[in-house]
């Protein structure tokens, strides 16, 4: 809730001191990196997660689990082993969400206003998620997205409502994962007279540590593009991950240390 003292008097034409309403953390340093994953080894994390919940009895999760979720298991799990999280540190999962299709009845395709929300898995200790395997974690994301449907939506809606107020866009968890945009979107249809993109990119917005935008392959082959925003150690610790750079394209090599 917005909680606004009693103006004083202002001179004329004096404009309102908003300074109050603006944060403006200092950026720390970041690397960025666009990592392409193949439709062969999307393919190959979804059979591997999905073997290891069979293994572990988790039949139903085996059956549900998708590209996404088997994606969005290597990335949180290795940021946090690139992170040198401590074991006993609490890590989450999350990820925004289209509510179009999850409210009943669905808004249409076509809705213009502002319809997501972010989804979050449990919180679990980092040497848990670790140890727990892939499998696990892909299950932990896909129970996360199944959970978000009409009633819950409509509860933070209700929530909002009764009490309003302005909020700021901080999904910033500094031990945590944030993924946002999405492979569905077309972002090599649009031609604006110059031919087919070269490529998709975020821009310098809602950028720090631990940040992750999706897209599609720009062959439209079924590959995802995954921009990775790490501060510099973290970055460089995930590059010489074993188990990361095991699941990428087959044309991309891991980094050597010098």
């Amino acid at each position: 809730m917005l909680s606004i003292a009693s103006p004083k008097k202002k001179k004329k034409n004096q404009q309102p001191d908003l300074l109050h309403l603006q944060s403006t953390p200092k950026s720390k340093p970041q690397r960025e990196r666009m990592l392409r994953f193949s439709a062969e080894s999307l393919a190959a994390l979804k059979e591997r997660a999905r073997q290891e919940l069979l293994a572990a009895g988790d039949a139903a999760g085996a059956a549900a689990v998708t590209k996404f979720q088997a994606l969005s298991s290597l990335l949180w799990r290795c940021s946090v082993r690139a992170r040198r999280t401590a074991p006993d540190q609490e890590v989450v999962f999350r990820a925004s969400a289209n509510n179009r299709a999850s409210l009943r009845p669905p808004l249409p395709a076509e809705y213009f206003g502002n319809a997501i929300s972010s989804v979050s898995t449990e919180a679990v200790r980092a040497s848990e998620l670790l140890a727990r395997g892939h499998g696990w974690a892909a299950a932990a994301v896909g129970r996360a997205v199944a959970a978000h449907g009409d009633a819950g939506i409509r509860a933070r809606a209700a929530a909002w409502a009764a009490e309003p107020g302005l909020s700021a866009f901080r999904l910033f968890d500094p031990n945590g994962m944030f993924v946002s945009s999405s492979p569905r979107f077309d972002m090599y249809g649009c031609d604006f007279g110059w031919g087919k993109a070269l490529a998709a990119r975020s821009g310098k917005g809602n950028k720090y540590d631990g940040k992750v935008s999706l897209f599609p392959g720009r062959e439209g082959d079924g590959g995802i593009d995954a921009e990775v925003v790490l501060a510099p150690e973290h970055m460089v610790a995930l590059e010489l991950d074993g188990e990361f750079w095991a699941a990428m394209s087959p044309d991309v090599r891991p980094a050597r240390k010098d």
